[in-house]
């Protein structure tokens, strides 16, 4: 499972804090002597500490030395909690286009800021977990981050829980073709096709897949309308690929039961794949797992077996 780090790992108390009527110049002449470690934002409070807003420096110095610090104040700047998760804070600073966020207490105290360089590692070591997790390479320890430079036995125990599940899913897969030997064996030309309706899949699903890790903690859209959009998206995709395919599998072939089989086949396996590589992530997101894990070794070889199911069972149907 994804490790789950907050804000308060990387709040900064020592910051400028103002009351909204103090003067440009008795701010800046406070920082001079404070010397706050944290230069990005003045956190302006209440009498009784409460965050009010916050102004960012360089607005601050924009300033005529007589104005009241509440010119620049922002009062609906983000704030967020220190048990805030770290990846929630960063993609909330990039969603509002700020470099660095106020932290306050369960009563809105300001307690300091999360400042732009532990937002910066934030976003860099979330994208290199998730870059291991999307090629199936298990988070053991801190330095499954640089899985390159790791001894072989230990690259093998990063990787390998994932590829047994998919070793599984081959062995199912390869159950299942042997479970239509009657239709292969009379139509040789149907396993043709085997090969590129899983590709096909697998790379729509991966779309998805790509689209769902990152989107899925960012948008507040209900999931039924999610997944509704993305299917509309993946049949759509499979029907034109479908209708492209349909021509050339009846010329070259001369059957035009293999070629609408074929087609409906990539029409069919296109929507599932493209639901399949939403849905997975989601799921795993609601039971508190890291939604990259859904897609890489998992999805694959759970879209592989589904299209090859699709396919067969339309072939079937097409009466091959």
């Amino acid at each position: 499972m994804k490790h789950h780090e907050t804000v308060g790992a990387h709040l900064v108390a020592s910051v400028l804090h103002a009351r909204p009527a103090e003067r440009v110049r008795e701010v800046l002449a406070r920082l001079a002597t404070e010397k706050p470690a944290s230069l990005e934002l003045v956190l302006v409070t209440d009498a009784h500490g409460r965050l009010l807003g916050a102004a960012p420096l360089a607005r601050v110095v924009a300033l005529e030395a007589d104005e009241p610090i509440d010119k620049a104040l922002a009062r609906d700047f983000p704030r967020v909690r220190p048990n805030t998760d770290q990846e929630r804070a960063a993609s909330l600073a990039l969603h509002h286009g700020v470099d660095a966020l106020a932290v306050v207490d369960a009563e809105g105290c300001a307690l300091g800021v999360m400042p732009a360089q532990a937002l910066m590692q934030v976003l860099r070591r979330e994208h290199v977990e998730d870059l291991h997790v999307l090629a199936g390479i298990q988070r053991e320890t801190a330095q499954a981050r640089h899985a390159i430079e790791d001894p072989p036995l230990r690259r093998v125990r990063h990787r390998l829980p994932w590829l047994l599940a998919g070793l599984g899913g081959a062995a199912f897969a390869t159950a299942a073709m042997a479970g239509f030997e009657a239709t292969l064996k009379a139509h040789v030309a149907v396993a043709f096709f085997v090969p590129g309706i899983v590709y096909l899949a697998d790379a729509i699903g991966t779309q998805s897949e790509a689209v769902a890790v990152r989107g899925l903690s960012l948008t507040r859209t209900g999931v039924a309308h999610l997944l509704g959009g993305e299917l509309r998206t993946g049949m759509t995709i499979g029907a034109l690929l479908g209708l492209l395919s349909f021509l050339p599998v009846w010329v070259v072939f001369d059957s035009l039961q293999l070629a609408g089989a074929v087609a409906v086949a990539i029409f069919a396996a296109g929507g599932v794949a493209a639901v399949l590589g939403l849905a997975l992530p989601w799921w795993l997101a609601r039971a508190g797992r890291d939604p990259a894990m859904g897609s890489g070794p998992i999805a694959t070889v759970i879209q592989d077996v589904l299209s090859l199911l699709v396919y067969l069972g339309v072939v079937r149907a097409f009466g091959l």
